[in-house]
């Protein structure tokens, strides 16, 4: 898993010639190119069939960094810096004027992270310093294509995007598995965009500010006035796979099941871990997933895509609880519900 030296400075000169460089990070793989340079941003929007409105986050080496990036950054958003990176948390805050237009899909903010991967911080300490004294990042959305399940694996990465990427890092399975936490920090008061690992408890911890947080898939979200910023995976319908997905409550899943095998579907199953239901060996393919929400996080990708390679009919998955802590879960759930069975 350890990537060698010169492997790192191949994917360094990658990024400089303006090609395309997968690499892990703690949530999901990423498809990074240079940030600093449109047109290798632009390969990255034609690689994942991605809509040019839709901005990208960039990835930096250091806290130290954000200042070249991001302008009259609010000193909440430092202590969120401070505290969580390198780590699954991105700031939302006011562009520098010089970073491209490309990278944030014309809008005048821009999405910041410092990801907490060894060989990411390899790699990006490498290619700062490659460019210093100029300002460096890598744009890097999720390695996939775009609105179907995000990578968690090189592997995943070779299957959807192997023969448009220049070169693919393997640092192993990513430890979170669902992608970052996105707090808006562009208008009055900071704003969760995105759920995940890093929760609004830990945000008003840190910054002595309760986030506000932005409705589901579907819903206005909670501010008024001045709309909050595009930002990735905000779609109510994303992270999807192929084949038709259903959400069942706990209470309703061994019925829904039942019904479903009763009509000669074939059924691939996710629940969370307990008790399999006498049906499940009927199932065409059946995963237990952690039943503690970043041990879930963890897996949830990878068992998408199994499960979405069986040619089921439908995949059936058990919700998660509606609590805070399932959130960023729930979520992901939600909207690949939304995508599922949409043609790529």
């Amino acid at each position: 898993m350890a990537s060698t030296p010169e492997r790192l400075q191949q994917a360094v000169r990658c990024l400089l010639a303006g090609e395309l460089v997968a690499l892990p990070t703690e949530t999901v793989y990423g498809l990074g190119a240079d940030a600093a340079n449109p047109e290798a941003v632009a390969r990255i929007y034609a690689a994942k069939g991605r809509p040019a409105d839709h901005p990208l986050i960039v990835h930096l080496a250091a806290a130290e960094h954000l200042a070249q990036w991001a302008a009259d950054v609010p000193t909440a958003a430092h202590a969120l810096a401070a505290a969580f990176w390198p780590g699954p948390l991105t700031l939302i805050l006011k562009k520098q004027d010089w970073v491209p237009l490309a990278v944030t899909g014309g809008q005048d903010t821009v999405g910041l992270r410092v990801p907490n991967h060894p060989l990411a911080l390899e790699l990006l300490a490498a290619f700062a310093a490659a460019r210093a004294p100029a300002p460096a990042g890598v744009a890097a959305p999720s390695a996939n294509r775009f609105g179907r399940i995000s990578p968690t694996t090189a592997a995943h990465v070779r299957e959807e995007l192997g023969g448009q990427v220049a070169l693919i890092l393997d640092g192993g399975p990513c430890e979170v598995g669902i992608e970052s936490t996105i707090v808006d920090f562009s208008r009055a008061a900071p704003e969760i965009l995105r759920p995940g690992a890093i929760t609004a408890d830990d945000i008003a911890r840190v910054t002595g500010i309760p986030p506000r947080l932005r409705g589901g898939a579907g819903e206005a979200h909670a501010s008024v006035g001045e709309p909050a910023p595009r930002v990735p995976g905000a779609l109510a319908a994303h992270y999807a796979p192929r084949t038709p997905l259903r959400l069942a409550a706990a209470a309703g899943f061994d019925a829904e099941l039942a019904r479903l095998l009763r009509a000669g579907r074939r059924v691939a199953a996710l629940v969370v871990s307990g008790d399999a239901p006498r049906d499940a060996g009927s199932c065409a393919g059946w995963h237990a997933a952690p039943a503690d929400p970043a041990g879930y996080a963890r897996q949830l990708y990878a068992s998408l895509r199994a499960l979405d390679a069986l040619g089921a009919d439908f995949i059936l998955v058990e919700a998660p609880p509606e609590t805070p802590t399932w959130r960023a879960v729930a979520d992901r759930l939600r909207r690949a519900a939304a995508g599922a069975g949409m043609p790529a």
